[in-house]
């Protein structure tokens, strides 16, 4: 007897399967699985997925656009003054309570992981008190990771590192920095050096606002390596953004890459945002502000796309999507190869899951039971429709359900219904 069946339902890799699952766990994946249970869900025809990962995200700030005003220049460095704001006048409640409206979005898209920065510049801390009450109420479908952030700089900021330390003592999963905006090069280096002895002593991951600039001359990445391979800390770190790298030599990069790789060192670009923000300085032409994702990738790092921001001081818009931000990726990393559409799907999926190191995730016996139903036939149809998540399964429970994106026309000689549903490569 089993409490869940997904019936029919076609997996990312093209194959067709039924799945079972017991309590949270999925007990049994096969062409056909012939048992009871406590609720079927016909899946025939539609994608059958693990849950989407967001392994960049801002959720203390989330949905305060226009808080304490809008950001009139759209730049990088209006935001983060907003939020120096914002962050002293926010409560706790507050916080709280506009994150888990967002988690509550991001349940009903199957976005089941999030990996979020939670200022820790205030002596108050009241973003990391709030992070860790929503991590408590959100445990039982969504997986949250709290990064310990000095978003004023670790050095830069009066008692940044003492905060720092105080919100990993409180809890926080993972070690954050943003070495670009301490007061030189030399601290910046000199930050990337403290935060990873400290992870490496606490035995914790690393997520590094790396080079978010244009400026070419901004390298941290490489002390951000060599940092990693100092202390062993291969596979623990992510560079965020890597924004500077769309403006670098091509020579450097070519030393460069070989040593990311090197060090293990995965790569988050936040398409959505990192366009929005970057650039704002050029006339023409003006630069994308994305990170080199395809070289990257064939130097064979591993690359997540990341959300980043959504209706807070950086960016005015955003739904919780992750196939919305894989899109936006898609097209600015001009990666519209049927290959390359797929492996966007993926970079929403398992990459970001590996990125998390997140334990039981993907859709084998054994694994965690959370996966969702899209309204598509293959993940490249996914991304394109960005549709319908019809049933979202979180530790073997449904948490929610949607309707076919289906519309009713009337217009003569035309059928009275019209899916944009259309089988291509991928």
């Amino acid at each position: 007897m089993l409490d869940l069946l997904i019936k029919g339902g076609t997996l990312p890799d093209g194959s067709v399967a039924d799945i079972g699952i017991t309590g949270d766990t999925i007990t049994e994946v096969a062409p056909s699985i012939d048992a009871t249970a406590g609720e079927t869900i016909e899946a025939s025809g539609d994608l059958v997925a693990p849950p989407f990962v967001d392994p960049h995200f801002h959720m203390d700030a989330t949905l305060s656009y226009g808080l304490p005003r809008v950001n009139a220049s759209g730049t990088l460095l209006e935001g983060i003054s907003l939020w120096g704001e914002l962050r002293e006048e926010a409560s706790v409640e507050d916080m709280v309570n506009r994150a888990l409206t967002y988690c509550d979005w991001a349940a009903s898209m199957g976005l089941l992981a999030i990996r979020t920065h939670v200022d820790t510049t205030p002596d108050h801390l009241r973003g990391v008190t709030a992070m860790l009450e929503v991590r408590e109420a959100v445990k039982d479908y969504i997986d949250l990771q709290l990064v310990a952030f000095p978003q004023d700089g670790l050095y830069r900021a009066e008692n940044g590192r003492e905060n720092l330390i105080r919100a990993l003592d409180m809890g926080v999963d993972v070690v954050g920095g943003i070495p670009h905006f301490e007061r030189s090069m030399q601290d910046g280096a000199e930050s990337l050096r403290d935060l990873c002895r400290i992870a490496a002593d606490r035995g914790l991951q690393v997520d590094i606002h790396c080079d978010e600039t244009d400026d070419p001359l901004s390298r941290h990445i490489e002390s951000l390596a060599q940092e990693t391979l100092r202390h062993g800390l291969q596979g623990r770190v992510a560079g965020s953004h890597l924004t500077s790298m769309h403006s670098m030599d091509n020579y450097y990069v070519s030393k460069l890459l070989p040593l990311i790789a090197e060090a293990g060192i995965a790569a988050i670009p936040n398409p959505l945002i990192n366009i929005v923000l970057q650039g704002r300085h050029d006339s023409f032409p003006k630069r994308r502000g994305l990170t080199r994702v395809k070289e990257l990738l064939a130097h064979g790092v591993t690359v997540g796309w990341g959300q980043d921001c959504v209706l807070d001081p950086w960016y005015s818009l955003g739904t919780g999507d992750m196939l919305d931000v894989a899109f936006m990726g898609m097209h600015v990393a001009q990666m519209t190869h049927p290959d390359e559409m797929a492996q966007c799907f993926t970079m929403v999926t398992e990459s970001n899951a590996a990125i998390m190191g997140l334990d039981g995730y993907g859709l084998k016996k054994g694994d965690r039971a959370s996966l969702v139903v899209l309204d598509a036939a293959t993940p490249t149809e996914a991304l394109r429709l960005r549709p319908a998540r019809l049933a979202v399964v979180a530790k073997g429970k449904v948490i929610s359900r949607s309707a076919r994106g289906d519309a009713d026309i009337s217009i003569p000689g035309r059928p009275t219904q019209v899916r944009r549903r259309h089988l291509m490569p991928g």
